[in-house]
């Protein structure tokens, strides 16, 4: 009678701590692949601002109605195409077996989340610049306060949106059903976010989950500087939810990653 072989124990997975070296390497990698898809950068830089260029332009017997409104826009365009890239991207990578290859390497979660992070963050710069500059210089928006404010929030919410493709990524199990999410986490916000009636004039419990939504306070910050030449308190505490609530959803998006789809 033969004695079984032991078999080896299971351990879990070495952590690695975050380290500056391998984020921008991983941050390297995926531009170097995003260099590739000529699609997915005309995607991410021309969308919003032919949507804003669309939009002034409806608007054109009223353009009233498009400083209203424009602003706004500006950081909600930027924020659901850097949800969409960014959710199918890291997608992409976990179905076809990358992440499984690179989380076997010393690379944490927390260096590829980072990493991802920083080269969509290099993106959204550039991305919520032309916007900005289009909407204010070449389209007319009348800003009370500085653009630069604009860029700042709008730059904001697109890595917003760059965690929130990062996050909802883990809970796909292909690209269609990462698309499929959208109208789960974006919409409701867009709703209630005040585009369309000022949240104080909601539902009382509308308005409450309007609260907690962090597309509240990037509209909400999009109109301070509208209405006003100085900085105020308002816009700072947005700024502040904003930057906070995306940096929450990159730590939420690091805990829930997968190696692999199911």
């Amino acid at each position: 009678m033969t004695t079984p072989t032991p078999q080896p124990a299971l351990h879990p997975a070495p952590t690695h701590p975050l380290t500056f070296s391998r984020t921008t390497a991983t941050a390297t990698r995926v531009l170097r692949q995003l260099s590739h898809d000529p699609r997915t950068i005309a995607l991410l830089m021309l969308i919003p601002c032919v949507m804003l260029f669309l939009l002034r332009y409806v608007f054109d017997g009223s353009p009233r109605t498009f400083d209203n409104i424009g602003a706004s826009l500006l950081g909600i365009f930027p924020l659901i195409t850097m949800f969409l890239v960014t959710s199918i991207a890291t997608l992409r990578e976990r179905t076809s077996g990358t992440l499984e290859r690179l989380l076997a390497m010393p690379l944490g979660k927390g260096d590829l989340i980072a990493g991802y992070a920083l080269a969509f963050g290099a993106l959204a710069i550039v991305q919520s610049a032309l916007a900005t500059g289009l909407a204010v210089w070449f389209l007319g928006l009348d800003v009370t306060g500085s653009p630069w404010l604009l860029l700042l929030v709008a730059l904001l919410d697109a890595l917003l949106g760059t965690a929130l493709g990062l996050f909802v990524s883990a809970f796909a199990a292909s690209e269609f059903q990462a698309v499929q999410f959208m109208p789960a986490v974006i919409f409701p916000q867009l709703l209630l976010c005040g585009l369309f009636t000022p949240r104080d004039q909601m539902h009382p419990a509308l308005e409450a989950v309007s609260d907690v939504l962090p597309m509240s306070y990037a509209v909400d910050g999009m109109n301070e500087v509208l209405r006003h030449t100085d900085m105020t308190a308002a816009f700072v505490r947005d700024v502040v939810i904003v930057a906070g609530c995306a940096l929450l959803v990159l730590a939420l998006g690091a805990a829930t990653l997968k190696r692999r789809t199911a």
